[in-house]
């Protein structure tokens, strides 16, 4: 398998500003608020320099999903002003995980372990995602605020 093979079979398309390719393949019923109920996104990160998913916050908690391929490497960036890099990936006896919560308003950017190739993953949100919700990061203000992790801010945030 390839990650070409998987954008023609999911039909992958760019996520905007973050990074990544992505295909929503699922949204609940609209709520009051106009959001869906939830949404579940399938997408891949491949290990090329300029491949990742950039620093980024949401409003309600996000949880992501190994599918196949290689780990990812997750930085996540509380409000409290701790952070923690996670794993997600298949070896679970070795500490990664399969499925990971990131909790409403953590910062959080990834991108495929160094030396992979390429993971599929997946991500889900109740209440669903909207573009309203998204909060890109900006590598000055993270730095300032997270100074012990300002290199991985520079290597997961674009403009």
């Amino acid at each position: 398998m390839t990650p070409d093979e998987l954008v023609a079979h999911f039909g992958l398309e760019p996520i905007p500003r973050e990074g990544g390719l992505f295909r929503q393949t699922w949204a609940g019923p609209e709520r009051p608020d106009g959001r869906p109920e939830g949404t579940a996104i399938v997408a891949l990160l491949t290990g090329a320099p300029d491949d990742f998913s950039a620093l980024h916050r949401l409003p309600t908690d996000e949880v992501w999903h190994h599918y196949l391929g290689d780990p990812l490497e997750m930085l996540l960036l509380a409000p409290d002003g701790s952070s923690r890099t996670a794993v997600l990936g298949p070896d679970v006896l070795g500490g990664q995980s399969v499925q990971l919560t990131v909790d409403a308003g953590t910062w959080m950017g990834a991108r495929v372990v160094a030396g992979g190739a390429w993971t599929l993953f997946g991500c889900t949100m109740a209440p669903g995602f909207t573009p309203g919700g998204y909060e890109h990061g900006d590598a000055d203000g993270l730095s300032a605020r997270y100074p012990a992790e300002a290199d991985l801010i520079a290597g997961l945030t674009r403009p």
